[in-house]
C-alpha cells in the first residue's frame, strides 16, 4: 500500500470544474496502470465504490468486473437493493456472491474490534481471489480507499498509534498477485461526493449514508451473534425508517444504531424480560477526521424508542451517545 501524505499541492476538489480535471487525470492514471487487463472492484454500494466504479467504467468499461459480496453484516435489504441498482438499473458488470455463513463462523466467539476488523477484511480479499479464479486476464483489485482511511490506519512519525485498521488499507497477502487500483486514495469524503455528481451518478447515491466496509460487524460490539445482529438490523432499519419520515436524513452526515454484548433488566408483558440495548449515534462531519452530534428532537427520539423496543425482538432500552470526534470516533469499534 502507498502511505504517502496527500500531496501539499493538491487543491481541495469543490466543484464540478475541479472534479473533471481530477476524474480526466485518474481516467488517464487507471488507463496507464491498467492497460488491457482486467480489475476487479469491491462494490458495496456506498458512495466510496460506487464512484469507483463509474470512474473506472469511464476508464476502461467491460474490463471491470464488480463483485458484491453479501458477508452477512448488510443492512436491512442492502444486498438486495444494490443488485437492483448496478445490475438491473446501471447494466454493470456483476457477480454478486452470498457469503454470510463463510463470514459470520470465522467471526464466531471474536470479541475483540481489531481482530473483527482484520478477519473481515483478510477474507473480503479472498472471497475476491475465489472469484478472480475463475476469471482470465484480471491482474487488478479497485478499492473505494479514502484519505481519511489512510491517515487512521498508519502509525505516524511522531509515534502515535493508529485509532484503527481500515478493512481496504493495509495491501493483499503475498501469495494473491493483485495490484491495488486505489483512484480516490487522497480525497476526503465531501470531495468524493463531487466527483460522483460530475460522474453523473444519482443525486440519492452520492448522498447515501456512508457505511463501514466492516458493515454490521463493528456495530453488532464484542462477539456477534445472529440473534443480536438481526436485532441490530432491524433496529437500525426503524432508525433509518423514522429519519426519513422526519427529514433528519439528508440532514445527518451519519446515523445508526449500535447494539453492545450487554443484557439489562426490563419488563414485557408483565414478566421479567432481559434485552440487549440500541444505542443511536447520528454525527455530522465534512471529512470524517471531526464530527459533531446532530441534535434529535425528543418527539423524534420517543416515536424511535417505541418502535424498537416494541418491534424488535431482544432490545429493551434505547440509549443516545452524545460524544464528540475526538474523543469518540465516529463508530463504535
Amino acid at each position: 500500500m502507498q502511505t504517502n501524505l496527500r500531496p501539499e499541492t493538491m487543491e481541495r476538489i469543490t466543484n464540478a470544474e475541479l472534479a473533471k480535471a481530477f476524474i480526466d487525470e485518474q481516467v488517464e492514471a487507471v488507463r496507464a496502470q491498467v492497460g488491457d487487463k482486467k480489475v476487479l472492484l469491491a462494490l458495496s454500494g456506498g458512495v466510496d465504490s460506487s464512484v469507483v466504479a463509474a470512474l473506472l467504467i469511464k476508464a476502461i468499461g467491460k474490463q471491470l468486473i464488480c463483485v458484491h459480496v453479501n458477508h452477512g453484516l448488510m443492512r436491512k435489504n442492502e444486498s438486495e437493493n444494490v443488485i437492483k441498482l448496478f445490475k438491473d438499473e446501471l447494466d454493470a458488470n456483476l457477480v454478486y456472491v452470498d457469503a454470510t455463513d463463510r463470514f459470520l463462523n470465522l467471526l464466531a466467539g471474536v470479541a475483540d474490534p481489531e481482530s473483527k476488523r482484520k478477519i473481515i477484511g483478510k477474507e473480503f480479499i479472498e472471497v475476491f481471489a475465489d472469484e478472480a479464479r475463475k476469471l482470465e486476464g484480471v491482474e487488478f483489485l479497485a478499492q473505494g480507499t479514502i484519505y481519511p482511511d489512510i491517515l487512521e490506519s498508519i502509525k505516524q512519525a511522531e509515534g502515535k498509534q493508529a485509532v484503527k485498521s481500515h478493512h481496504n488499507v493495509g495491501g493483499l497477502p503475498e501469495d494473491l498477485k493483485f495490484e491495488l487500483v486505489e483512484p480516490l486514495k487522497f480525497l476526503y469524503k465531501d470531495e468524493v461526493r463531487v466527483v460522483g455528481e460530475a460522474l453523473g451518478l444519482p443525486h440519492a447515491m452520492v448522498y447515501r449514508q456512508p457505511f463501514p466496509g466492516p458493515g454490521l460487524g463493528v456495530r453488532c460490539l464484542g462477539a456477534i451473534t445472529r440473534d443480536r445482529l438481526e436485532a441490530l438490523r432491524e433496529a437500525d432499519a426503524i432508525l433509518r425508517d423514522e429519519f426519513d419520515k422526519c427529514g433528519l436524513a439528508e440532514k445527518v452526515w451519519q446515523y445508526f444504531i449500535a447494539v453492545p454484548d450487554i443484557k439489562s433488566v426490563g419488563v414485557k408483558n408483565e414478566s421479567r424480560y432481559e434485552g440487549w440495548p440500541a444505542i443511536i449515534r447520528a454525527v455530522n462531519t465534512k471529512d470524517a477526521m471531526t464530527a459533531t452530534i446532530e441534535e434529535i428532537p425528543y418527539a423524534v427520539l420517543h416515536k424511535i424508542t417505541d418502535r424498537i423496543t416494541h418491534e424488535v425482538e431482544g432490545i429493551n432500552r434505547v440509549l443516545l451517545d452524545l460524544t464528540p470526534k475526538p474523543i469518540g470516533t465516529i463508530e463504535w469499534e
